[in-house]
């Protein structure tokens, strides 16, 4: 990892994981299949599945996190160098 200690790859792989997870807690998800009587509220799924969703969040942030230290590692994306840079005057 060049260009970036452990605790900012760590930091950046929990704001990863936390952004997948949002994005996978609503796949495969079915309601309950009788609100309830007084609200008409469906609630929580009936069967929320979340260890599988939790260990389908961690796979797809490793994936989305060696994607990120690639492209940081690889200079491609920089605010110092390359198209991304400020202009000199």
């Amino acid at each position: 990892m060049l260009g970036i200690n452990w605790f900012t790859a760590f930091v950046l792989y929990v704001i990863v994981w936390w952004t997948v997870l949002f994005a996978v807690l609503p796949i495969g998800t079915r309601p309950v299949a009788d609100p309830d009587q007084a609200t008409g509220w469906r609630g929580a799924p009936a069967q929320p599945r979340i260890g599988r969703k939790v260990v389908w969040t961690t796979a797809i942030a490793l994936v989305v996190w060696f994607a990120i230290l690639a492209v940081q590692a690889s200079g491609w994306l920089s605010f110092r160098t390359g198209w991304l840079s400020m202009p000199d005057f």
